[in-house]
């Protein structure tokens, strides 16, 4: 049986205060959002400024609380929307936070690495290009 590999990743998140402090993440590209965990956020004093109801992998659902923070990894930076976690819930740091910075994680070395970024023009064909690791 192989074996499960995980990469984790350290991060400083910044409140809207302008307090920091550093994170690791576990990179989990199945999960949509960023998790902060409780004592983190409480760390920077964030508020929570919204509800967003989310539906785990077991089909149950649960509320939690959704907000911004400014995000610094060492392959990028930028804002990005997080959850703020309950108390026992592990950071994660999820796709839309990867697709912001323009990263993607790399299948088999476990590294995050910068995505090709595709644009396209208005009146021009769409194309395929295809993603090479």
């Amino acid at each position: 049986m192989a074996e499960m590999v995980v990469t984790y990743v350290e991060g400083e998140v910044t409140g809207s205060r302008g307090k920091q402090t550093t994170v690791r993440f576990l990179v989990d590209s199945g999960a949509t959002y960023t998790l902060l965990p409780h004592n983190v956020w409480h760390t920077v004093e964030l508020a929570p400024k919204r509800k967003v109801t989310f539906t785990l992998a077991d089909g149950t659902t649960i509320e939690r609380a959704v907000l911004e923070v400014h995000l610094r990894l060492p392959e990028g930076e930028g804002h990005t929307p997080v959850i703020l976690g309950e108390p026992g819930d592990q950071a994660l740091l999820g796709v839309v936070t990867l697709e912001i910075l323009g990263l993607a994680l790399h299948p088999f070395k476990r590294t995050l690495e910068p995505m090709r970024m595709t644009l396209a023009s208005s009146g021009a064909e769409p194309m395929e290009i295809p993603v090479r690791f």
